[in-house]
This record gives structure tokens, C-alpha cells and sequence, in this order.
């Protein structure tokens, strides 16, 4: 059964940093409501979900997928490129190596969120940008290439992460909402989307999708290819940049 790591909405949620949209008010009792619809949507769907300790003085917490990048049996834990939100990452390491990985770490001056970090496969697409810089993206390949991964280097500058552009279907075809990525061409197959968060999905394996309810055409969209989107509404998640891949990190070995 494969696994995911979650971590609970903090009660400072709506603190949360904002980069590149305006900031709205968030509801938090419908922001967890919402997240636990993602996580019974998960389970659900066949996947364990094992919870990483609660962090209430870090408002961005919940997006655990930032904390760490996972690839056969090593985690890498990520520096956080933004000051505020490296305190999330001990919890998380902690959890993580509970479940048997090996762990490394990104170090100074190296830094890196695991929402700039798509892997198809063995290649791993890494957005240099707002938050993670070269050297994290040096210190990840160097991670990562005895294992055979081929890390590529893209850049983020229209988003917050890379994963807020673009991910990728399970045949390998990265999608995207193209007034929002920065260079198409730079992956090996790109399709365009009809919304911003229908560049986001989970593959939940047996052609399965976990999207936003937010991009109804998008879902259209993949359903006429053939996979069977499994829809959540995170609204609430949305306000703040996040996206479905954001809450979770999945265990797939």
C-alpha cells in the first residue's frame, strides 16, 4: 500500500506567505474541513497516510511536501528558501526516517523546497527560482545521481514552485496553464491546460488523478484522455498558493 505523509492546518494558517497573488482571508475551520476531505480522498483511493507532528507556530506547515524529496529509498530534507518555514523540516525528517528511508540534508548555502521538485521517472525537473537556488539544486543531483536520476535545472519565475506550474500525467506529459510557465520547451512532452490548477495533480495510481475542484474544465479535460479525476476542494489551500501536490509527500517504493 503505498504511503503518504500529511501534516494538520496550523491554527495561524491565514499567516501564511503570500508571493506572487493578493492576499484574501481564509477560513480556518473550512480549511480543515477541506484537508480532511484531501486526506479521507487518499485513503479512500488506497493510500496509508501516516501524520507528521503538528508545527502551530509555523502558518505554511501544512504544505509537508516542501520539507523533503523522496526518490527510491533516500529523503532528501530540504533547506527552506524562505527563513520563516525552516523549523518544519525536524518533524518531518524524523517522520520520514521512521519509515525507513536514508536520509540526507540540503545545507547552506544550498536551499530548496520540495514544491520546485517534479520527477517523471528517473528524470527530475528542479525550478531555480524564488526559493531554491543552484547550489541546492547541486547538492540534490549530487544526491540523486548515484541512483541514476537525471536532474535537469528550469526556471520558475512567473510561481511561487515549479509544482505551482506544472506536474505531470502518468504517461509522462507535463502539463501546464501556459501564461504561467516560463519555458514549455523545456520539458521532453508538454500539453496545455485550461486552467491554473488543472496544472495540478497526484497520481494516485490506476490512471487516477487527485485535483482541485477549481479547474471543472481540466478535469473534463483528463477524463476525455482517459484517467478518472478524483476531485477536493481546497479553496482555502488555493488563497495561500498551495495546490493539491502541496499536502502530502508520497512514499512510492
Amino acid at each position: 500500500m503505498p504511503t503518504a505523509l500529511i501534516r494538520r492546518p496550523s491554527p495561524r494558517l491565514a499567516e501564511g506567505l503570500v508571493t506572487h497573488i493578493e492576499r484574501t482571508p481564509v477560513d480556518i475551520d473550512l480549511a480543515s474541513t477541506q484537508w480532511q476531505q484531501y486526506v479521507d480522498a487518499l485513503r479512500r483511493t488506497g493510500w496509508s497516510t501516516v501524520e507528521v507532528p503538528p508545527i502551530e507556530e509555523c502558518p505554511d506547515s501544512v504544505f509537508i511536501e516542501d520539507t523533503m524529496v523522496v526518490y527510491g529509498d533516500l529523503a532528501v530534507i530540504a533547506r527552506a528558501g524562505a527563513n520563516e518555514r525552516r523549523a518544519e523540516a525536524a518533524a518531518a525528517e524524523e517522520t520520514v526516517a521512521a519509515q525507513g528511508y536514508e536520509i540526507r540534508h540540503i545545507t547552506d548555502p544550498g536551499t530548496l523546497d520540495g514544491g520546485d521538485v517534479l520527477k517523471i521517472g528517473s528524470t527530475i525537473y528542479v525550478g531555480q527560482g524564488g526559493r531554491t537556488n543552484a547550489a541546492g539544486i547541486e547538492q540534490l543531483r549530487e544526491a540523486f545521481a548515484p541512483l541514476g536520476a537525471d536532474v535537469r535545472t528550469v526556471s520558475v519565475e512567473k510561481v511561487l514552485h515549479l509544482k505551482s506550474a506544472v506536474t505531470a500525467l502518468p504517461d509522462g506529459t507535463v502539463i501546464g496553464y501556459e501564461p504561467l510557465v516560463d519555458d514549455p520547451s523545456a520539458f521532453d512532452s508538454f500539453r496545455p491546460v485550461p486552467e491554473e490548477a488543472g496544472a495540478h495533480v497526484v497520481l494516485l495510481g490506476e490512471d487516477r488523478l487527485l485535483m482541485a475542484a477549481s479547474a471543472p474544465r481540466s478535469a473534463e479535460l483528463f477524463a476525455e484522455l482517459g484517467y478518472t479525476p478524483v476531485v477536493v476542494d481546497i479553496s482555502e489551500f488555493e488563497k495561500l498558493e498551495g495546490c493539491v501536490t502541496c499536502l502530502s509527500v508520497r512514499l512510492r517504493r
